[in-house]
């Protein structure tokens, strides 16, 4: 599924974390199909600073006073454009390891030397090496949630604003996707620390079945080319109908260049296959044309256009020979040696409960909040996209084996999310949300103003937190005009 990710949070195949959360905001994408590599620190080449990891003292559970256990909690500081009397800017870390690459790039920080603000960026508690337990039993990840974060994000800011002589500033949370969300939640929950937030890509209703991502999917490849996503269903429905015979299964392991010969023995095994395949067009989507090279990511160059030229392109053969074809291309393009859809080695890397598990990186950690909190799951269960074969009894049932929460009890966390953050009606002020209309979780988000003071920046023809990269003479005009709005908007809550 894809992640909120930061990420690739909020399309890829593990669940629900690589594609909505993890790459946006700060998060730095765990997911080795995505080439990321990693930064302890960043030498920032404008302000010749280095952009250290500092630690904060952090209670483990917030809501007991029973509980005296501490943990330390990573972040990191970027002085270069604070004045005296400036605001504080404070990052907000998502599912996925704070990357310091944004102490030194970043539309905030655009922002920050117009404003003189300082910035900060909290690492999100579970994630990166932000450690607050031994291990990531289940038992352990209960204190694992948006809830716990918050309070994270409230301790921290009054204390540091004690210890900084910053307590009478004004406060200024960021964050894109998940941390999005808890940017908007950080003011509404915390209005008294939080002065204004901009919450970028910002999913803010909880719900267990989302195919409403694979439709805003179909539309994105629509609006290259219309035949692009019926050749993508196309060969979704003709890889479905060979899975049933197992004769095929030597040829479809040549063809998507499977790291072992496909087995399918449960509607598992080949929905986690199908989902997978379908992960390079929901990644892809999700994250069409933006600019996160400088934060180490590769193969940007991979877009809608690309995918859908693939699709076209009749000498490659069929719809399913072309399908394959969008398969290998991002293997390639990723360097990486064959595709892995094994889903019981899936299951095997999503138990492990150690730190130096395959799944620690945040894949373990953000399946658990969906399951706990969230939902997110993008299932194939409309008939308005483009593939098939992933239904949401697939993604639920992950919940019972991963973690021991049933159907019933997804459905009641869900509901209790929406209850007290209130969905889409956010009773606050001073909050702005951005969205890209290419980006499928646009549909969970703010899209159209509340009120004045929480207004709505819908920006056609981009994707996931567009507007938090960096600019570039690429650009669409919307989008750098969308990102002139939100400083204005920022300038103007500021002066009142």
């Amino acid at each position: 599924m894809a992640s909120l990710t930061c990420g690739f949070p909020f399309g890829s195949p593990k669940a629900a974390f690589f594609s909505l959360l993890c790459v946006c905001a700060v998060a730095e994408g765990q997911y080795q199909y995505k080439g990321i590599r990693k930064f302890d620190q960043v030498q920032g080449s404008r302000q010749g600073a280095v952009f250290e990891e500092q630690w904060f003292t952090q209670e483990l559970d917030h809501f007991s006073g029973q509980d005296s256990r501490v943990w330390k909690q990573r972040y990191f500081v970027n002085e270069a454009f604070y004045k005296p009397g400036g605001p504080v800017f404070l990052m907000i870390g998502g599912e996925g390891p704070a990357n310091p690459a944004w102490m030194q790039h970043g539309t905030w920080l655009t922002y920050a030397q117009k404003l003189g603000a300082l910035c900060l960026m909290l690492e999100h508690r579970f994630y990166g090496k932000s450690h607050p337990t031994a291990d990531l039993s289940t038992d352990n990840l209960r204190f694992l949630s948006s809830r716990q974060a918050l309070a994270d994000l409230a301790h921290f800011r009054t204390v540091m604003g004690e210890d900084r002589g910053l307590s009478n500033r004004r406060w200024l949370a960021f964050g894109g996707s998940y941390p999005g969300s808890l940017a908007a939640w950080f003011r509404l929950k915390y209005p008294h620390l939080v002065y204004a937030s901009v919450a970028t890509s910002a999913p803010v209703y909880a719900t267990v079945n989302f195919p409403e991502y694979l439709e805003v999917v179909w539309r994105s490849l629509a609006s290259e080319n219309a035949e692009c996503p019926v050749l993508v269903k196309k060969a979704s429905d003709t890889l479905v109908e060979r899975l049933k015979d197992p004769k095929t299964y030597d040829n479809i392991t040549k063809d998507f260049n499977l790291c072992s010969k496909l087995q399918i023995q449960t509607e598992m095994d080949s929905a986690y296959f199908l989902e997978t395949l379908a992960g390079s067009f929901m990644d892809v989507v999700q994250y069409n044309e933006d600019n996160r090279g400088f934060e180490g990511v590769v193969g940007t160059n991979i877009t809608i256009k690309v995918l859908c030229g693939v699709m076209a392109d009749a000498s490659l053969g069929d719809a399913y020979a072309r399908y394959a074809a969008v398969a290998r291309l991002m293997i390639d393009t990723f360097s990486v040696k064959c595709l892995d859809t094994s889903f019981s080695n899936y299951v095997k890397d999503m138990t492990n409960a150690s730190w130096d598990g395959p799944a620690a990186g945040g894949g373990r950690q953000w399946v658990y909040q969906t399951c706990s909190e969230f939902g997110f799951y993008q299932s194939t269960d409309s008939p308005n996209q483009p593939f098939t074969g992933f239904p949401l009894v697939y993604h639920v049932k992950q919940c019972a084996d991963f973690y021991n929460i049933s159907a019933e009890q997804l459905a009641e966390a869900i509901a209790q999310t929406n209850e007290y953050y209130g969905g889409y009606d956010i009773q606050s002020s001073r909050i702005v949300f951005p969205n890209g209309s290419i980006d499928p979780w646009h549909a969970l988000g703010i899209t159209q103003d509340i009120r004045s003071d929480l207004p709505a920046v819908f920006i056609k023809g981009t994707a996931h937190c567009a507007n938090m990269y960096p600019a570039r003479s690429e650009d669409l005009p919307q989008l750098s005009l969308a990102r002139d709005h939100v400083f204005l908007l920022l300038q103007q809550w500021l002066k009142q």
